[in-house]
């Protein structure tokens, strides 16, 4: 089957290259798009990622070009029109699971770097300064911890917090037993806010969960609490977010994920001005920190987004049930 790739970055290239067998990959830089679209004539299969856009009048173009099958190599399609793939009769899969434990890593890597302030000790080294004035982190142990859904990754996350000896309550609409079995306490989310040092957020984008996140939410939290998402960036109102770090009620943020960051993230722009006062101004805090959404980026997580992602086009091919079908 021959496959477009869009938004190819040069370890998807290695990847799926790597793992392939049989079928025709094409890789085009380009995001997918209603006008990227022709980029994939004739070809059965697209393969996107988190930032391309899936809308009705990009899928009925792909249909009208053949396209039978979105394969997604990530988790979530929230930018997938799934109505417009039923109706056109093209099929979406995707890879429901990577490596839980390269984004619940990279979590706690945030925390860490946030609160030993680890990036500000190395540039300072770098130059000659071996003072520890404004250094000065707390004890992650005793700490409390909010994991706000619990899936494979937000399971994987609060192990690794019970590990530092910290308290882990977590909010999610059905309570994980096995975690209840570890101590790890469910309470409604108005009860865990105030209660948590340390806010992690593990949980899908849907319109239920949009700006979870926002100035109510920020409100009921504790004074100085720090607020982590590697997850989807729309779960943050970060204008929200931006109002609460400058009056210091929002103590510290660690995002590996942003809500307009189809623009921005993946893409060198060092040498550009860059048009988005909104992350400009997050990058401004000292107290923010922002990766461009590399949580997923382990070895052991890109070999298994290749071997599922061409695992499920190949199914697809034979006619074989789809494991990982989304509709």
């Amino acid at each position: 089957m021959k496959i477009a790739f869009f938004s190819t970055q040069p370890y998807d290239k290695e990847y799926f290259t790597r793992h392939n067998s049989g079928h025709d990959l094409v890789f085009f830089e380009a995001q997918l798009n209603e006008q990227t679209v022709p980029l994939a004539d004739g070809c059965s299969a697209i393969c996107a990622f988190v930032n391309d856009s899936l809308n009705a009048a990009t899928i009925k173009q792909l249909a009208a070009q053949g396209v039978q099958l979105i394969a997604m190599r990530s988790a979530g399609y929230n930018n997938v029109d799934l109505p417009s793939a039923q109706l056109h009769n093209i099929k979406v899969v995707r890879v429901p699971a990577y490596s839980p434990y390269a984004v619940a890593e990279h979590a706690v890597a945030l925390i860490l770097t946030l609160n030993r302030k680890t990036h500000k000790a190395y540039n300072r080294v770098r130059e000659g300064n071996f003072s520890l004035d404004k250094l000065t982190g707390f004890d992650l142990h005793g700490k409390t911890v909010g994991v706000i859904g619990t899936g494979k990754i937000g399971q994987v996350f609060c192990d690794i917090m019970k590990g530092f000896g910290c308290r882990v309550v977590a909010f999610d609409l059905i309570a994980n037993k096995e975690l209840e079995s570890k101590g790890i306490e469910y309470l409604p989310l108005v009860q865990l806010l105030p209660q948590c040092d340390i806010i992690s957020l593990h949980c899908p984008l849907t319109e239920q969960t949009k700006h979870l996140i926002n100035a109510d939410t920020l409100r009921l939290m504790k004074p100085g609490v720090m607020l982590i998402n590697t997850s989807r960036g729309a779960l943050i109102d970060t204008r929200d977010a931006i109002h609460a770090l400058k009056t210091g009620h929002l103590g510290y943020l660690g995002i590996d994920v942003y809500e307009q960051e189809e623009k921005l993230f993946f893409h060198n722009l060092s040498e550009q001005i860059i048009e988005d006062d909104v992350i400009m101004r997050l990058m401004s805090f000292p107290n923010v920190l922002i990766t461009s959404h590399q949580g997923f980026f382990t070895d052991e997580a890109l070999t298994q987004i290749a071997k599922t992602t061409l695992r499920n086009v190949h199914d697809f091919e034979a006619g074989k049930p789809l494991e990982n079908k989304v509709v």
